[in-house]
C-alpha cells in the first residue's frame, strides 16, 4: 500500500489537469468549512436532499464549494480567480474532480448520498469572485 505522500504523487503524475496547490486548497477549504459551518450551510440548493444522517461533521458539495468560494476570496481577494486557475480550477466541477481524486487515493472520504455531479454548476466563476460593494444612500437635509 501506499503511503498518503507516495499516492498523492502518483495521482499528480496520472492526473496533471490540477497542481498539488489545488488539492490543498481543497483540504484547507475543507476546514473552512468546518470552521464556518453557519457561512456554508446556506449553500445547499434549494429543494436538494438533506443527508439521510446528518452530521455535524458531514460538509455537502455545494457546501464544500461555497467554502471554497469564501476561503478563495478570504486568501486571495481580487486574484482569487486568477490563483484557482493557475492551479486547474475554472469550475466548480472542478472543485469535485478534485475531491473524488482525493476520494480515490483514500484522502478524503464520501458519505453514501455523495454523488460527484453535486459540485456540477454550483456557482458561475465568471461572477462568484467578483467584489460586492453595498451602496448606502445618504438623505441630505
Amino acid at each position: 500500500m501506499n503511503s498518503p505522500l507516495q499516492a498523492m504523487r502518483d495521482l499528480l503524475e496520472e492526473d496533471k489537469r490540477f497542481k498539488l496547490e489545488a488539492y490543498q486548497f481543497i483540504r484547507e477549504s475543507l476546514q473552512f468549512a468546518h470552521e464556518h459551518r453557519e457561512l456554508v450551510e446556506l449553500a445547499d440548493a434549494p429543494g436538494a436532499p438533506a443527508p439521510a444522517n446528518p452530521s455535524p461533521k458531514h460538509v455537502t458539495g455545494q457546501q464544500l464549494c461555497e467554502a471554497c468560494r469564501r476561503y478563495a476570496i478570504e486568501q486571495y481577494g481580487y486574484l482569487a480567480k486568477i490563483v484557482l486557475a493557475s492551479w486547474g480550477v475554472r469550475s466548480t466541477s472542478d472543485f469535485g474532480e478534485l475531491v473524488y481524486n482525493l476520494i480515490r487515493i483514500e484522502q478524503m472520504r464520501k458519505s453514501d448520498t455523495d454523488r460527484r455531479e453535486d459540485f456540477d454548476d454550483v456557482y458561475s466563476f465568471d461572477d462568484a469572485f467578483e467584489p460586492e460593494f453595498e451602496l448606502s444612500i445618504r438623505d441630505e437635509d
